[in-house]
C-alpha cells in the first residue's frame, strides 16, 4: 500500500496504524519555535470504534488503508447479523448486530445503506440521513397541550420508540434522523 507522508495528512484519511483501519477526523498543523513542524491528529478505529491521539512529527509517514465505500441496500435481519446486499457485485454480505449498533433500528427492508470494506471484508455501514417511517402507536394528544412543545412516544413500523409533538397520531408518516432517532417532521 501506499505511503502518506504527514504534509499530507487531512481530516477523512484512511490509514493503517498497528495494522488496523483509521480514519483521520481531525489534523492540526503546529510549527513551534524551534524544531521540526507537528501534526497532531485524532484517528478512529474503523473496526471497534476506539479514539486515538497521535502526534507525528514531519518527515514521518502512515500506510494508507485499502478501504472502500459502495453503495448497498438492507435486505434483513437473521437474529445475530444484519444482511445486505452489495449493489456493485450483488452479493449478500452480512454484519453483526454489535457492530451495526443502534443506528439500523429505523432501517427497514429494502433501504438504501452505504456500505464499507477493508480488505475486502464489510466493516461499517453508513444509513441515509433521514427516513420516512410510519407511526404505528401512539397515545392521542391531550386536549390543550398545544401551548409548549409537548412530546410523546411513538412506536413506528420498524419497532423503535421515538419522541414527537403532541399533534402526531397513529397511521401519520413521519421524518426521521436515522442515525440519532430525532424527529424532523410530517413526512
Amino acid at each position: 500500500m501506499p505511503q502518506i507522508n504527514a504534509g499530507d495528512f487531512r481530516k477523512g484519511l484512511k490509514v493503517i496504524v498497528e495494522g488496523q483501519p483509521y480514519e483521520m477526523f481531525e489534523c492540526n498543523f503546529v510549527k513551534p519555535g524551534k524544531g521540526q513542524a507537528l501534526y497532531k491528529t485524532k484517528l478512529r478505529n474503523l473496526l471497534t470504534g476506539t479514539i486515538l491521539d497521535i502526534t507525528y512529527r514531519s518527515g514521518e509517514s502512515l500506510e494508507q488503508a485499502d478501504v472502500r465505500n459502495t453503495d448497498g441496500m438492507y435486505s434483513y435481519y437473521d437474529g445475530s447479523n444484519y444482511v445486505f446486499m452489495d449493489n456493485d457485485s450483488f452479493e449478500q454480505v452480512s454484519l453483526s448486530a454489535d457492530i451495526c449498533g443502534d443506528q439500523m433500528r429505523f432501517i427497514k427492508d429494502g433501504t438504501a445503506c452505504g456500505l464499507m470494506y477493508w480488505n475486502d471484508q464489510l466493516i461499517g455501514v453508513t444509513p441515509p440521513q433521514h427516513v420516512v417511517l410510519e407511526v404505528t402507536f401512539t397515545e392521542p394528544a391531550a386536549k390543550g397541550n398545544t401551548a409548549t412543545n409537548v412530546t410523546k412516544p411513538a412506536t413506528v413500523e420498524t419497532g423503535a420508540e421515538v419522541k414527537v409533538p403532541a399533534f402526531i397520531s397513529t397511521g401519520e408518516k413521519i421524518k426521521i434522523a436515522a442515525e440519532t432517532g430525532e424527529y424532523l417532521g410530517r413526512a
